[in-house]
């Protein structure tokens, strides 16, 4: 990866961080560590990744994402934000009523969504979709999704992993954000989805494995699914949940918590000191 591409996608994702904790700590409510975990890729994907149009968010030909993992809104909120589809100011707003930016996403009324989702293993049924319309009216656009790895316990998903598998849907690419939590404590102690690389394979997906926070790694693995031909593919992020806010990481507590006035105040001196650091790079 270039270098220059590196810090520029480095000082994006750490302001997703940043957007993500005024958002949850503004609303009082929300979810905070898986949207961190995810910072990276979508830092990827919105900038270097997707052709889309922030000028022009129902662009036909635009590739589309989905955040199946709904409740992460406030990284894929930020991540828009940074991309030039809304101010950052809407984001002090969020989850309030007459606000632009709900809980959940809302492709109705927020500019650069393109599924609504919330209700877990809904959202890769419509990436699946978006993709099968893709193959069957010609268009080269790709779609992506992200879900979580609590997720995984949805049957839904599967549902939709064996369409996909079958379709040979290749312009599909579902991101996993392994991190190892969810709502109630560790996946591996409620019911684990583990092997979750074995499980996609089965279902004739081309599997990637990628340190979630590593963005060559990142990059690697979307320029392998791009080339991959006849099978879906699902690239499987190992992440730390939380990441970026030391007494968030890899704490269930923080999967649906807001931050008291005290813990914003830590949050943010540690997020805005690593960007300060990394903006003298």
């Amino acid at each position: 990866m270039d270098q220059a591409l590196k810090n520029k996608l480095e000082i994006t994702a750490c302001k997703i961080r940043i957007g993500t904790i005024i958002g949850v700590y503004h609303a009082k409510s929300g979810h905070p560590g898986g949207s961190l975990s995810i910072a990276d890729v979508l830092a990827y994907l919105y900038n270097a990744e997707m052709r889309i149009d922030p000028a022009n968010p129902k662009w036909e030909d635009r590739d589309r994402f989905v955040m199946s993992k709904g409740h992460c809104a406030p990284a894929l909120y930020a991540a828009l934000a940074e991309r030039g589809y809304f101010s950052p100011e809407e984001l002090n707003h969020l989850r309030q009523i007459g606000a632009l930016l709900q809980g959940h996403p809302d492709m109705k009324h927020v500019p650069g969504v393109d599924m609504s989702t919330g209700s877990l293993g809904q959202g890769i049924s419509a990436a699946v979709g978006m993709a099968m319309a893709g193959k069957m009216a010609g268009k080269d656009y790709r779609v992506y999704a992200i879900l979580g790895d609590g997720e995984l316990q949805e049957g839904q998903v599967w549902e939709a992993a064996m369409l996909a598998g079958h379709s040979k849907l290749d312009n599909l690419c579902v991101y996993i954000d392994n991190n190892d939590l969810q709502i109630d404590g560790c996946i591996d102690d409620i019911c684990s989805p583990k092997p979750i690389d074995k499980k996609f394979e089965a279902f004739n997906f081309y599997v990637i494995q990628v340190d979630a926070h590593n963005l060559e790694e990142i990059e690697a693995a979307y320029h392998q699914a791009r080339q991959n031909k006849g099978h879906p593919t699902a690239i499987i992020g190992k992440s730390i949940k939380g990441k970026g806010v030391s007494y968030m990481e890899n704490n269930a507590k923080w999967h649906g918590t807001a931050p008291n006035d005290e813990e914003y105040r830590i949050a943010m001196e540690e997020l805005q000191g690593a960007l300060k650091a990394l903006e003298v790079k």
